[in-house]
């Protein structure tokens, strides 16, 4: 069996937990860089995972709070999907990424640190992204800052608006 080390999570999952829904509440707030928002869309919006498992780590939110999938209309998903693609394609041009790994967790027992506010994650990947760090120091090497990946992405974003 293979395994997943992510050791740098351990602050996120320690922490006291807000209350209220997290996404609800940061979309709502005129704080897109510090809340590190890239897109807001007619009815979802991308926002970088504040504890990623790599650089570039997007999610794709719908506005509307439900943690049911199959509750999303037909915009939702429409958008949702179209902004999974521009997202990936924006990630190739702006940080070089080779693959990704898209995908959600539906319910805390399927690893959903946000369990009731649906989001898709996607995560930008390089050949020979996962190297001896995290095995050998549990420490996972993040080529550039969480605001800093902002500043780099955001002009991309801004693009779609027009």
């Amino acid at each position: 069996m293979n395994k997943l080390w992510a050791p740098w999570r351990m602050e996120y999952i320690l922490q006291e937990k807000p209350q209220g829904c997290i996404f609800c509440d940061k979309v709502k707030e005129n704080a897109d860089r510090q809340n590190v928002i890239l897109h807001r869309g007619r009815s979802c919006f991308i926002i970088m995972n504040y504890y990623p498992y790599n650089n570039g780590h997007l999610m794709v939110v719908p506005y509307r709070h439900t943690a049911d999938l199959s509750s999303l209309n037909a915009i939702e998903r429409e958008e949702v999907m179209q902004l999974l693609g521009l997202s990936c394609a924006i990630l190739k041009q702006a940080l070089k990424a080779e693959g990704f790994n898209i995908g959600m967790n539906l319910g805390r027992v399927a690893g959903a640190g946000v369990d009731d506010h649906l989001h898709f994650h996607i995560v930008p990947r390089w050949n020979g992204d996962t190297n001896y760090m995290p095995i050998t120091g549990h420490t996972k090497v993040l080529a550039q800052g969480l605001y800093e990946s902002w500043e780099v992405l955001r002009p991309y974003f801004e693009k779609l608006g027009e």
